[in-house]
Parts: C-alpha cells; sequence; structure tokens
C-alpha cells in the first residue's frame, strides 16, 4: 500500500494519497493518532489531508472490512531562509545563487517575484539555484518552498544591462593616461572596465558617467567594455590609440 508523498509539513495540510485494494469506503485514516480529513476514496485509493504532527508516524486506513498495515509519514518542520549569497544580477537571469538557511533538504522551487526555478540541493543548509528571468529591473522577493513549507524574507534586485552612448575623448596615447568621459545607462554598479583587452581604472560617477584613465595599448582601434552587476556594454572601436611620433 504505497503513499504519496510520504513526507509532509508539520503544521498538516499536505494532499496524500494512499493506494492498495479494498480500499472504498473507507471510514478513517490515521496519521499516527490523529485523524486525517478524506477528500477522496475510491476501491484502490484513498486521498486525505494531513493533520498536524511531528517525526515519523504510521498511516493506516480503515474499512468496514478491517484496518490495513501502517505505512510511514515524515513530518518535516518548517524552513528557515537566511541569506543569499547574491541579492543583485541582471534581468535576462541565468547567474547562480545560494541560499542558506536550515530545513532546506526537501526544497523544490524558488520563487523570484512571478517566475521560478528549480534548486539543487547541497545539503540542509545550503542549496543553489540559477536565478529565472525577470519581467523588469527591480527588487522581487524571494521564497521557496520545501516538504515544510515556505520560507521567504529575502529580496532580489533585478538590474537591467549597461548601455554605452559615447567615450570622449575617443582617442588617445598608446602610452595610455588619457582621462576619458563613458556615457550611457545603468552604469552604478559597475564592476570592470577594459579597454583593448586590458583593465582600464574606473570611477563611477553617477548611473550615466564613468571616469576611465586608459591603460597602455596597441595603436589602433580597441574595444571599450563596461561590465555592471546587470551584465556587459561593448563600444565597438571606441576607442582608438595613436602612436606617438618618431624620428
Amino acid at each position: 500500500m504505497p503513499i504519496s508523498p510520504n513526507q509532509g509539513s508539520t503544521g498538516g495540510g499536505t494532499t496524500v494519497t494512499i493506494t492498495g485494494v479494498n480500499l472504498a469506503g473507507a471510514t478513517a485514516v490515521h496519521f499516527g493518532s490523529k485523524l486525517a480529513t478524506i477528500t477522496a476514496n475510491t476501491p484502490t485509493s484513498v486521498t486525505v489531508t494531513s493533520p498536524s504532527g511531528a517525526g515519523v508516524v504510521g498511516v493506516d486506513v480503515t474499512t468496514v472490512g478491517g484496518t490495513s498495515n501502517p505505512l510511514n509519514f515524515f513530518y518535516i518542520g518548517a524552513p528557515f531562509a537566511a541569506s543569499l549569497s547574491v541579492t543583485s544580477g541582471p534581468t535576462g537571469g541565468g547567474n547562480t545563487v545560494t541560499i542558506s538557511g536550515t530545513g532546506l533538504a526537501t526544497a523544490s522551487s524558488v520563487s523570484f517575484g512571478a517566475n521560478s526555478a528549480t534548486p539543487t540541493v547541497i545539503s540542509d543548509s545550503l542549496i543553489s539555484v540559477t536565478v529565472p528571468a525577470g519581467t523588469a529591473a527591480g527588487s522581487v522577493a524571494v521564497s521557496l518552498t520545501t516538504a515544510g513549507g515556505v520560507a521567504d524574507g529575502l529580496s532580489y534586485t533585478y538590474i537591467d544591462a549597461p548601455t554605452i552612448s559615447s567615450v570622449t575623448p575617443s582617442s588617445g596615447p598608446t602610452s595610455g593616461g588619457t582621462s576619458v568621459t563613458i556615457t550611457g545607462t545603468g552604469l552604478t554598479t559597475t564592476e570592470s572596465v577594459t579597454i583593448g583587452g586590458a583593465s582600464a581604472p574606473f570611477a563611477a560617477i553617477s548611473s550615466t558617467t564613468l571616469s576611465v584613465t586608459t591603460p597602455p595599448g596597441t595603436a589602433g582601434a580597441a574595444d571599450v567594455v563596461v561590465t555592471t552587476d546587470g551584465g556587459s556594454a561593448t563600444a565597438v572601436g571606441g576607442f582608438t590609440y595613436v602612436a606617438g611620433p618618431g624620428i
């Protein structure tokens, strides 16, 4: 006589189906000493709503013909979500974050606002999940569902990818050291700036302005790449290195 699922919240309320034979006309289903609420019954199955409980209890079905052998049901405590390893990322999703807490071993889904993803359980205190795409930039609530219930209280911020509208001045010596202003959008969380693949010192002045010092480079056009929490933007050939004169 299988039981599915065989685990649920200590607070009760789990829909459980018990299958077997000669189950028609079930008069009672016990979870330990407590009665469950019968919601459906056929000759081969009984569906119930589990009562509250704790630990491991035996589940049996009573009909006019007698009482069945018991099956184990495991009560799972409510989960607690303590923290996110990363609290922001691109609106397009795709980055991996970990969630720490307790009671996470049976985690089945993690919701970021209206969208959800299936996590990977690392341990009872740690899960990882690939963030789903967001509907728009901004903060959303994060909640996770386990056999023991739902844990919430965390938030995650979706950030739009940056854009680059101009690089001024757009040229300078191969020796580097040119002070450049990059304008665009979504630049507040800039993590790095590269020019021609080389890292450039920068300061975020505002969400639309970066102050950058060019690194040494090779004569010719070089791509300018700005990377933020929301992703990357590239100005192809945005800065031109000019070789110095020689005689």
